[in-house]
């Protein structure tokens, strides 16, 4: 036996497949470098905060000081007491043999190896993390000498700062990616820098974590399944019509109106959890509107032309197929927005009767309290918007998918970072992440007008928003709704849905799943999943309505679909996809979905 290989079986590992695995890493470091160096420039405005932010922050915890230094003092003495409380219990661990005094395993999943609680050095770093994490969540959620509204962004930002710098994100302090690298001889490195530098050369806008296995599921193979056929089509969309699945359907027609910002078929992933399919077998004669994915030709096209090209156009199709003289209507999100927009021009054009009943999917139309989003609006993100739209006359998906992204920074950015970087794992083949990787980019008038007159303005809450040469009323809609919100939406918080749609005078059906703003409102009445809350008073105050509302153990479809067939009857007979004005383009899901 040579000496070399008497060192492989002492220690335990391959040297030359180590050997050869570092020697791909030097390779991999060059790709990366040259991946780095092709990046496409935009506003460094984009990436960050400006100064004015963070110089207000700084005032603010001075001005704290100055006005309350006992409270800021006892943080800082506390925190440098408890440091060296941990630091001490590490030496005294290592002098008993390595062994910590105490067993003390973490909630948090991040920490669920055994060693962050067995190793004093692990031991150690786990609970200073923790008592930095306490400390800062301390000083920043009561800085007094800001408005509630800035408040709430510093403290989004410490979360968002203290989440990055987590133990787990960085190799040398994660003892997953450690010890699967020593199993390993260095493979998982290897594997985890590859998906690294392909995600970089997949993106040039920035990093981007793969969420889901990108083969794992191809549209209209796997997902967006349900049978049908585009009907008709103009610049902003294609509108799809499905084919029967009942022996008999309801006169009235049901028109689908899903968000732009991303695509269509999260309503139609796989047969089992199809929300459009549920509809057509429920007897409902259904189409879908699946918008473009827009390029820097689309620069001018704003809310306007949503409305007007795309939903009232969709409207006037779909009755004019069906020979109807109304339907119902679902929207979804930012396509739930578009609805109200549409209902009270319609309202004001003296045409309300084209729309029988109207359901809105987790729909923001009040945005004086947008959550968590509402952090990213700093004057200084908007600049950079503005001047990124300018100059490519579109925002790229990247950008909102980015932001939607660390919202839930944590299971979105930094899991499935150490997943793939670190551990070297492949992305699972996962329809819900795969489809949340499928964004689409906005046009560059619509998306300015988009944040600013409606998220930062509050336009259309205030009955100030004016399209298409009319000034929309919320208050003038009449028709029967149908509110479906989520307890633990991070994009449309439900006390802002309930808020703002309560405004409408019509019959007024409010509904709380559990849940967030995708599984939520995905939740298959086969599962019943998710169970749902529902009070008959309307939200005057959503805190008093959710103490006193009723909670049902199942979806939310079950109510939605007796609700949407109340008072017609599944007695017509089935249509086909094409009449003679409107053939048949091509099968479901149709082109415009696939275009990235």
């Amino acid at each position: 036996m040579t000496q070399d290989s008497a060192t492989e079986n002492k220690h335990g590992y391959d040297a030359e497949k180590l050997k050869e695995n570092l020697s791909k890493i030097n390779r991999l470091t060059e790709r990366m470098a040259e991946a780095l160096g092709n990046m496409k420039p935009h506003s460094p405005a984009l990436e960050s905060p400006d100064y004015q932010f963070y110089a207000k922050a700084a005032a603010a915890y001075f001005a704290e000081m100055m006005s309350d230094p006992t409270r800021i003092m006892q943080a800082q003495v506390s925190f440098w007491s408890e440091s060296m409380k941990n630091w001490s219990r590490m030496q005294e661990s290592m002098a008993r043999g390595g062994k910590t005094p105490e067993s003390n395993p973490s909630k948090d999943r991040r920490f669920s190896n055994p060693i962050w609680d067995q190793n004093p050095f692990f031991h150690m770093i786990r609970r200073q993390y923790e008592l930095s994490a306490r400390t800062i969540d301390t000083v920043t959620k009561d800085l007094a000498h800001l408005p509630d509204r800035e408040r709430e962004k510093v403290h989004f930002f410490a979360k968002q700062i203290v989440d990055l710098f987590a133990p787990t994100n960085f190799l040398a302090t994660n003892p997953d990616a450690l010890e699967k690298a020593m199993e390993t001889n260095g493979q998982s490195l290897v594997d985890g820098l590859t998906n690294f530098v392909e995600d970089l050369e997949h993106n040039r806008q920035g990093l981007a974590v793969t969420l889901a296995d990108p083969n794992g599921f191809e549209v209209g193979r796997d997902i967006a399944t349900t049978k049908g056929s585009v009907v008709f089509q103009n610049r902003m969309l294609q509108l799809i019509q499905y084919s029967p699945g009942t022996d008999s359907v309801y006169k009235r027609p049901l028109l689908i109106c899903p968000p732009w910002i991303n695509k269509f078929y999260i309503l139609d992933l796989r047969p089992e959890n199809s929300f459009i399919k549920y509809c057509v077998d429920q007897g409902h004669t259904v189409f879908v509107v699946s918008w473009v994915n827009p390029d820097e030709s689309y620069r001018d096209c704003g809310m306007d032309t949503y409305l007007e090209e795309g939903l009232l156009t969709s409207i006037d199709t779909v009755l004019d197929i069906t020979r109807q003289p109304d339907l119902n209507v679902i929207g979804y999100c930012i396509g739930g927005t578009l609805l109200t927009c549409a209902l009270a021009y319609l309202t004001a054009r003296g045409e309300a009767g084209k729309i029988n009943k109207a359901t809105f999917l987790t729909t923001m139309t009040d945005f004086s309290e947008p959550g968590d989003l509402g952090n990213f609006l700093e004057p200084g993100f908007l600049k950079g918007i503005t001047r990124q739209v300018e100059d490519v006359g579109f925002l790229e998906s990247y950008f909102m998918s980015r932001t939607f992204s660390f919202l839930r920074s944590r299971d979105l950015v930094y899991t499935p970072a150490v997943r793939n970087y670190m551990m070297g794992e492949k992305p699972p083949a996962f329809d819900l992440l795969q489809w949340n990787s499928d964004s689409t980019n906005l046009p560059g008038r619509m998306a300015v007008e988009y944040l600013e007159k409606l998220y930062v303005n509050n336009e259309l809450a205030e009955g100030e928003f004016e399209l298409l040469g009319e000034k929309l009323r919320i208050a003038s809609i009449r028709i029967p709704i149908y509110v479906i919100s989520t307890l633990q939406d991070h994009i449309a918080p439900w006390k802002s849905t309930f808020k703002g749609l309560s405004r409408v005078r019509g019959e007024r059906t409010f509904i709380l799943s559990e849940s967030g703003h995708i599984a939520g409102i995905v939740n298959p009445a086969a599962q019943d999943k998710y169970g749902h809350w529902t009070n008959e008073e309307p939200p005057r105050d959503p805190d008093f309505w959710f103490e006193n509302a009723k909670f049902h153990k199942c979806s939310w479809w079950h109510g939605w679909a007796a609700w949407v067939a109340k008072g017609q009857a599944p007695d017509h007979k089935p249509r086909k996809p094409g009449i003679r004005d409107y053939k048949v383009l091509e099968s479901a899901p149709g082109s415009y979905v696939r275009a990235k």
